[in-house]
């Protein structure tokens, strides 16, 4: 089902939409909750203190924005495509690109079907579709298998920036409503990404959101660059939740969804070149998310209604298009729009946010209100966020709360909430490079991180042969891309089309 695997918070911006279909309420788009009141908080351990209106960054001031599902909003816009003629189809993973003789891109090859987990082919088995196309758009969403390889072929980011990414874990709630205040959008810093509780300069952050009918988004963000070797977000998560002002508002609610994603947080610094012979990117698989403002999606439409207008004009209009030609009109005309402006104003945020927690949080402050993004320098990203996990001898060892199972949840409780679902029998998406350094390296090194930030239990250490080795739980992968980012020695691919998660309408 379109929408099924889309996650955000979301508090969305409507500008591009209001560009791309002028009158979407009146045709009947899932906006409803309109954004009444801002709150931007910093957490103690056992206290807070608000921001005054007058501090809080401009991108965190969200009149006018609308509290969504995302889900929900694809669902529609996959409605009004399919009316103008767009065939769509869900349930079908790209696996590989589709090259001609001369190394262009002519189309996307789909995932094979009836694969056993030996490798051979079941009675039902089905070869992947030869999609072929004259260009063929990207839009994968953050670290997409497909796109990472566009990546080494053509060579995309040798004159930007790496990417660094972050982890969002989310809960949907059903609250009080005593306690429900629709239109309300709360954010917060400090606690528990804390010195004190034994981070190293980790960003972190969370949303609130409440939507209508008393029910409530609540999520934590965790940089991936994260070095303490302990940590892990989804915890960070279950552990910010029993801050009193969290737990106020969700005591005597229900938990009634849950799921994890991976954003790029790079900024424009870390965008790859956009195009190559036949093709092009979009959305968060270039990362043209706006990390100050907590939004994607209105930069990801618009990236793909630039690319639109620059495919029919190189390709299409007047022309009799061939394939694995360049779109060359698409970089300028970026460069020329509001998207590029409003991504080149916060260009240097994360990076400062690496630097120094605090150092970012005033220079955020600064750039959003002073300079504009005037400031002449372009700051480098630190490291990659593979690289920055310490031995786990190094760090100091992180307390969680234990799951009450009323506020707080074990991971596999919740994780049946996502109503995430593979085929069991098929090989695992998630595959090693060198099987061997799962527990030579990541386990007797760092302590085991694939088993720690993986937000579905996809990972675990259990005792083989007398001896601790990896073992891979493929069939909870929510997708969310994680370990192929933090940890170097995975390579996510695509599963058989159609499992994973299953978002309903209310995430």
């Amino acid at each position: 089902m379109i929408g099924a695997h889309i996650l955000s918070g979301a508090c969305i911006e409507p500008h591009s939409l209001d560009e791309l279909i002028p009158d979407w309420a009146e045709k009947g788009a899932p906006l409803h909750t309109q954004v009444t009141h801002d709150e931007f908080m910093l957490l103690t351990k056992t206290g807070s203190y608000s921001v005054p209106q007058a501090l809080i960054p401009g991108g965190l001031h969200n009149h006018g924005n609308y509290l969504i599902s995302l889900g929900s909003l694809c669902a529609w816009m996959g409605e009004q495509a399919e009316g103008l003629g767009v065939d769509i189809f869900p349930g079908f993973a790209a696996a590989q690109a589709m090259y001609d003789e001369n190394g262009k891109v002519i189309g996307v090859i789909t995932d094979d079907k009836g694969i056993a987990k030996d490798g051979t082919k079941k009675g039902v088995f089905q070869p992947g579709m030869i999609l072929k196309a004259k260009q063929t758009v990207f839009a994968e969403g953050c670290r997409g298998s497909v796109t990472k390889k566009l990546f080494e072929k053509y060579d995309l980011r040798k004159d930007c920036e790496f990417q660094t990414y972050g982890i969002g874990i989310k809960e949907m709630w059903e609250i009080d409503p005593s306690k429900h205040k629709e239109g309300l959008v709360r954010h917060t810093i400090g606690w528990p990404t804390t010195k004190a509780e034994g981070h190293l300069n980790t960003y972190g952050g969370s949303w609130m959101y409440h939507m209508a009918d008393n029910m409530v988004s609540v999520g934590f963000v965790t940089g991936l660059d994260y070095q303490n070797s302990y940590i892990r977000p989804y915890m960070e998560m279950q552990k910010w939740k029993t801050h009193p002002e969290i737990a106020s508002v969700l005591e005597g609610g229900k938990c009634v969804g849950y799921g994890a994603r991976t954003l790029s947080e790079g900024g424009l610094l870390s965008l790859p070149k956009l195009t190559f012979p036949g093709g092009l990117l979009v959305g968060d698989t270039a990362g043209f998310l706006n990390l100050p403002k907590i939004k994607g999606t209105h930069t990801a439409m618009k990236s793909g209604m630039l690319a639109a207008e620059a495919l029919y004009a190189d390709i299409f209009d007047g022309k009799e298009g061939e394939y694995g030609e360049e779109v060359e009109t698409y970089k300028a005309r970026f460069e020329e729009s509001w998207l590029y402006k409003e991504l080149h104003k916060v260009r240097n945020v994360r990076q400062m946010f690496a630097k120094n927690f605090w150092a970012g949080v005033a220079y955020t402050g600064m750039t959003e209100m002073v300079t504009k993004g005037m400031e002449p320098m372009n700051m480098k990203h630190l490291h990659e966020d593979h690289a920055c996990h310490l031995p786990i001898e190094k760090c100091k060892e992180i307390e969680y709360p234990k799951p009450d199972g009323k506020l707080t949840f074990d991971l596999l409780t919740n994780h049946s909430r996502s109503q995430t679902n593979h085929e069991g029998d098929q090989p695992a998406h998630l595959k090693p490079k060198v099987w061997e350094n799962a527990k030579n390296v990541d386990l007797k090194v760092y302590g085991g991180t694939l088993a720690k930030f993986c937000p579905a239990g996809v990972y675990e250490y259990v005792d083989k042969n007398g001896e601790k080795d990896l073992n891979i739980n493929a069939q909870n992968c929510l997708h969310c891309k994680a370990c192929d980012i933090k940890c170097d020695n995975i390579d996510w691919t695509v599963p058989e089309g159609g499992g994973g998660p299953n978002y309903d309408a209310s995430m």
